[in-house]
């Protein structure tokens, strides 16, 4: 994929997926695939979600981090990173983002912010094909790194 197409497909991905947003979260358990709708948010090739270190979901990752996602017109793997509690000081600035984005359930009785297993999981994309106006897009974003994405 050329530069200019990676920029293409990150605005189009920034646009569909920049805000709350649900997403099917697909994690293995041994053999067995799980997969589960989650709310999402996403941000220079990483979506993010508040969940619960005792999760069915986060217990599969910590034992195999490969996941898959899908949501309108995209599909993706990638790798389940947990970025610890909600709270901790290096989690600062994405946890600030997810409170306006998430503002219209955040407070509402489903999370406890003082309960430090309370978790930020990352998703970090490998690869993904995303459709928009009759386009197919295939990103590889492993080798992107030398790419910087505008803000």
């Amino acid at each position: 994929m050329n530069t200019e197409s990676f920029y293409k497909a990150q605005q189009i991905l920034k646009e569909r997926f920049g805000h709350d947003v649900l997403i099917a979260l697909a994690t293995v358990d041994q053999d067995q695939p799980s997969v589960r709708t989650v709310n999402a948010y996403y941000e220079d090739g990483r979506f993010f979600i508040i969940t619960h270190e005792a999760s069915n979901k986060m217990l599969q990752i910590h034992t195999n981090p490969n996941v898959a996602i899908s949501g309108d017109w995209f599909t993706a793997h990638g790798k389940g990173i947990d970025l610890g509690w909600f709270c901790k000081e290096e989690n600062k600035e994405i946890a600030d983002k997810l409170k306006i984005v998430f503002a219209s359930w955040i407070d509402n009785g489903h999370n406890n912010f003082e309960d430090t297993n309370t978790c930020i999981l990352c998703i970090e994309l490998t690869d993904a094909i995303l459709f928009s106006k009759g386009t197919r897009y295939d990103i590889d974003f492993t080798k992107t790194e030398s790419i910087h994405l505008p803000k």
